[in-house]
């Protein structure tokens, strides 16, 4: 955990004493495990001697532990030599918390397949038991992620949160095996134990004895040029979770919530009399965990009093404060005393039975509650981020009005507007909460201890000086009704959303994709129109709402050129997957766009105002022409209308992919390699194509006679077939259709077209008899052909090469941005089978950049793998507007492929 080892990140780890935030006694609160006879200098561990039965490595420095003897932390299952004991700079699991000044709620899904470790019991996670913070490198098991420190990394300023100044940000283990320090040079990683520091942000990794040497502040690393700087970011995030903010899906999240203790059954036993028969005991830690029935099963011996269980209930959850400050109620809320015995008998000093005070009858489960007192003391952040605590002892009469007037005596401080501001964790997202001047501060800590003590052990005090915020919080709402106006889309919205028209203001019209931007000035009414949007249908249309940040551009750094990324996560055998989660890690989540929650509108309008910046596109060649057809649609409301776009191939062709370099498909790639491929690719220009399909019945003289559907306007990329090859897309296409989950494997796609070819090798269609074709003004005779193809990259069907290499004076050296397209035909399958092989090439029949073709029967058409059964009627294609700036991979990042 970043915070475990006590660093300043992000989001402002504090050289403090090692207490509670709100368990402010008299004496510092104790390790759960405070018997132990082993002190460190690392807050919060309790560790005792034990005897190794098996390979075991040091925690501290990843060394193998030779001999029979280590030390293991009771709490965190710390693991280091004797040597190491006074070097340990970690600090255990129950007192990370404690180290974070704001907490940074996590985004957990599920996690992937490599070996990892638990970022809280540092386990190593098997199976489907563990989950990942889809912002940052926590890794942990279902059961311990409700126990993760609040440390996530923090990626945006959100008004009143705001920062000029940028720490690294530390996250403990699970670093690329081979990675050195950045202090001494030796290797700091280990596939073995949960070992080294890692920043989230510029990626230096180092010993954790080390890291402290490293200067605080962090230069972003080696892809800071594309990288959107969290300080430019701005998000107005209260009523939102981090799920909505960043657009992730929160269908796991929900998951998490409902089985994440519930279905835990971690037991913590009493290491020095586990020789004795146990008994299992179910604890809550308050209100809310009864309710969910979210509990900690915790193994105790027949022979146990009962500070001895308060103490093990301490360390199930987490909870660093001395157990005498606790108690145990059952049901009729009936509190054990400290001399109480979960047994019939006692064993006296002589270890023979005795008679002793006892409950006949133990209750299944506990309700561990903190005793009232009558003092406290709390501990308060002068500001966000300055290092700045004062402490407070505080009474059953004291107000927030009298500590802010007691804290700034203590600071020698006049401010006249001054607010006490609330962060506390529920479940999984971060609360914030302005409390009032007459509120009692004493009952407030004891009204979220009695909910829940983990949260209480969570919970920050702040005072800020008081400032009028605006609040401005952007909607994008999508599946609207295309090409109307402005006032019909408010029309549209008031009824079906009933908008306040006094709060809610359309900034950004987007017809041609049915598109609003919402800018609400209330957080309670962007909250209800963003949820009541998700169920709602207009024109039989679901509704899409989003989130979106504001890219402050003033405030980016000169010369950047941030990269905007689309990752379709369903493509490439799901390895889509696995790079958005990649990318979101790597950068600041808000660059990264999942393309199934909204599409590329959201990112292009989030990015409409940066001067300067670069697109990643991570899919297939239909994917590629989605991003590119709305970038040309909304290209006049870009600040920087032509942004150069890279690739990432997820698909099945990848044919544009493989002319830019970018290779045949991903085969697992790491992403930071990707990106730095992104960043010294070359800008290329490629021509791009407007087909305008026509409609009409065309009589056997060719004559018209009427509309049979509208016009239809498609833009093309690659290439544009009819006929043969259509038709094979077609019935793959279908067959995906009814199948969807069966297709996520490169190898069973192209096997799907090799059976859907083979079943029409008896196929014949006489295309030419159907088709006239002009090419510049001038007839082109076609001869007996099955296909006809027109070629605007020299990569076809997988990488073949149509159009073949051999010279020929009628015709010039094709390329991509020369603003001409190869007119090839094919014979039949066989043919298309040969040229796929590399063993013949198609029928050149023209180059041009004008083409007319009249087609007298329905036929089959597809546009860069796109198909669908075309009416009669006539096909215009001609050059659309201007050219693509596409990435170009260099040479000596592929091995000169």
């Amino acid at each position: 955990m970043a915070d475990s080892a006590g660093a300043k990140n992000d989001n402002s780890i504090m050289e403090s004493p090692p207490v509670s935030p709100l368990s402010g006694r008299e004496k510092p609160p104790e390790s759960p495990g405070s018997r132990s006879r082993y002190q460190v200098s690392a807050p919060g561990h309790s560790f005792r001697k034990v005897t190794l039965t098996k390979p075991t490595f040091c925690h501290n420095c990843s060394d193998f532990i030779w001999g029979l003897n280590g030390f293991v932390c009771e709490v965190c299952n710390f693991m280091c030599h004797e040597k190491c004991l006074k070097m340990v700079r970690t600090v255990c699991s129950c007192m990370a918390p404690t180290q974070v000044r704001v907490p940074v709620a996590h985004c957990f899904g599920p996690a992937g397949q490599k070996k990892r470790f638990c970022c809280v019991c540092r386990k190593h996670l098997e199976g489907n038991t563990a989950v990942r913070c889809e912002v940052c490198e926590l890794h942990a098991h279902y059961n311990c992620a409700t126990f993760s420190c609040g440390d996530c990394r923090l990626c945006h300023q959100d008004g009143s949160q705001d920062f000029d100044t940028f720490p690294h940000h530390w996250r403990e283990g699970n670093i690329t095996s081979g990675a050195r320090c950045e202090v001494c040079r030796r290797t700091c990683s280990s596939s073995d134990v949960l070992a080294g520091m890692r920043c989230q942000w510029c990626g230096i990794t180092t010993h954790a004895a080390c890291y402290l040497i490293v200067p605080p502040e962090c230069g972003l690393g080696r892809l800071r040029n594309m990288l959107l700087h969290p300080a430019c970011v701005r998000i107005c995030s209260r009523n939102f979770s981090k799920m909505h903010c960043y657009r992730i899906s929160e269908s796991f999240q929900n998951e998490l919530g409902n089985v994440g203790l519930a279905t835990g059954r971690l037991q913590v036993q009493i290491p020095e009399l586990t020789r004795y028969k146990s008994q299992v005991l179910k604890v809550f830690d308050g209100d809310d965990a009864v309710k969910r029935s979210h509990f900690r099963l915790v193994s105790i011996p027949r022979i146990t009093k009962n500070v001895e269980v308060v103490e093990s209930a301490l360390r199930a959850f987490y909870i660093p404060d001395d157990p005498l400050e606790y108690e145990l109620q059952d049901n009729g809320q009936e509190a054990l005393v400290d001399d109480d015995v979960l047994n019939h008998n006692v064993l006296n000093h002589n270890g023979t039975p005795d008679k002793a005070i006892f409950k006949e009858n133990v209750p299944e489960a506990w309700l561990l509650r903190a005793k009232p007192q009558e003092t406290e003391v709390l501990r308060i952040y002068a500001g966000w981020l300055k290092a700045i605590v004062v402490y407070i002892s505080i009474s059953k009469n004291s107000t927030v009005d009298s500590v802010i007037k007691e804290v700034l005596t203590q600071l020698g401080k006049q401010v006249q507007f001054i607010d006490v501001v609330c962060f506390f964790f529920l479940h999984i997202p971060v609360q914030r909460r302005v409390l009032t001047g007459h509120e009692l501060l004493l009952d407030k800590l004891q009204e979220i201890r009695k909910i829940s003590l983990r949260q209480m052990n969570q919970t920050r005090f702040y005072i800020v000086e008081s400032r009028n915020r605006i609040v401005q919080v952007n909607l994008l709402l999508e599946g609207l009704p295309v090409q109307l106006s402005k006032e019909e889309y408010a029309d549209l919205l008031q009824e079906h959303l009933a908008i306040k028209s006094h709060l809610v203001t359309i900034t950004h019209v987007y017809g041609n994709q049915g598109a609003v931007v919402l800018q609400i000035s209330c957080f309670s009414e962007a909250e209800r129109i963003y949820m009541l949007a998700k169920d709602t249908s207009v024109s039989n249309q679901q509704l899409t709402s989003l989130v979106l940040p504001e890219i402050m551009h003033n405030k980016l750094p000169k010369g950047d050129s941030p990269l905007l990324v689309f990752v379709n996560p369903k493509s490439g055998e799901l390895k889509g997957r696995e790079l958005l989660y990649g990318f979101r890690k790597l950068l600041n989540p808000h660059q990264v766009f999942d393309m199934t929650n909204g599409g590329p509108l959201s990112g292009l309008h989030t990015f409409r105002a940066v001067p300067r910046f670069r697109v990643l596109v991570c899919g297939g060649d239909g994917t590629v022409g989605w991003v590119l057809g709305v970038l040309e649609a909304i290209r006049h409301k870009l600040v920087c209308p032509e942004p150069p776009v890279g690739i990432v191939p997820l698909g099945t062709g990848n044919d544009l992919a493989r002319i830019l370099r970018w290779g045949a498909g991903y085969s697992g790639e790491d992403p930071h390699h990707i990106l730095v491929s992104v960043d010294e690719a070359e800008e290329v220009q490629i021509d791009r194509w407007t087909i305008l399909l026509d409609a009409q019945e065309i009589t056997d003289d060719g004559k018209e006679n009427g509309f049979l559907e509208p016009p239809k306007i498609v833009q093309m990329n690659n290439y544009f077939g009819l006929g043969i090859d259509a038709e094979v897309s077609l019935d793959f296409h279908h067959a995906r259709q009814e199948e969807p989950g069966k297709f996520n494997s490169r190898f069973h796609n192209k096997g799907v077209y090799l059976k859907a070819g083979l079943q029409k090798l008896s196929h014949t269609r006489n295309l030419h008899k159907d088709l006239k074709l002009q090419v510049d003004k001038q007839d082109i005779e076609l001869p007996s052909i099955e296909g006809l193809i027109f070629l605007n990259i020299p990569s076809w069907g997988s990488g073949a090469d149509l159009w073949g290499s051999e010279g020929d004076s009628r015709y010039g050296k094709p390329r991509i941005d020369d603003g001409m397209l190869e007119v090839v035909g094919v014979t039949g399958v066989v043919h298309m089978g040969q040229v796929q092989s590399g063993m013949r090439s198609g029928i050149r029949l023209a180059q041009g950049n004008y083409v007319r073709i009249t087609a007298t029967k329905p036929i089959p058409v597809q546009v860069d793998g796109e198909p669908w059964i075309q009416a009669p009627g006539h096909i215009i294609i001609s050059a659309a507007g201007p050219k693509v700036r596409m990435l170009r991979k260099y040479k000596h990042n592929d091995g000169g492929q």
